[in-house]
């Protein structure tokens, strides 16, 4: 008997990279959507996502949404703060959350700092006008990346969906 399950262990071995093998190379999937809005109510896009097609070539690594000066900038999911303060004299707060995504918002005078933890909805900070290209008051820049690849947020958002079952009141339709 333990020859047999020594036999078995021994084809299971070489049976796991075999299957390994079989498996097609698939690129890694959108992330399914599951953050919010960063500004409430639903902002209007003000321009849209533009990737680029290269790691250095031009593009719209993000997207603009229309906002008020001083409104309020929300944390579209939960996640740590990992940056909160000026870069290249704008304010910027980046978040990272489960799945190795970040997001960043900008410009934003920050209510939050590096090391905090955040909970989707939360209040991070709050829109600075001059955003450049802005076609309205004051823009969000709200970005979102794996890694070192940016995605669009907006495939990100959870839509909130109801299903409304209408009443029933006719008869049995299977004896039509």
């Amino acid at each position: 008997m333990p020859e047999v399950l020594l036999i078995l262990l021994f084809l299971g071995l070489l049976l796991v990279p075999l299957t390994a093998l079989a498996q097609p190379a698939t690129a890694p999937a959108e992330p399914e959507p599951r953050f919010s809005w960063p500004l409430s109510p639903s902002p209007p896009v003000t321009r849209p996502f533009e990737p680029p097609a290269g790691p250095y070539a031009p593009g719209h690594r993000g997207v603009d949404l229309g906002g008020a000066p001083g409104q309020q900038v929300l944390a579209a999911g939960p996640g740590v703060v990992v940056f909160a303060g000026l870069l290249a004299g704008r304010g910027v707060v980046s978040v990272d959350h489960d799945g190795g995504l970040r997001t960043t918002y900008e410009p934003v005078t920050a209510l939050v700092a590096a090391g905090d933890q955040v909970y989707r909805g939360q209040p991070i900070g709050a829109l600075d006008p001059g955003h450049p290209e802005c076609q309205v008051t004051a823009c969000l820049h709200w970005a979102v990346r794996r890694g070192e690849e940016y995605l669009n947020p907006l495939s990100l958002i959870q839509v909130d969906s109801r299903i409304r079952l209408k009443p029933w009141n006719g008869g049995d339709a299977m004896s039509r």
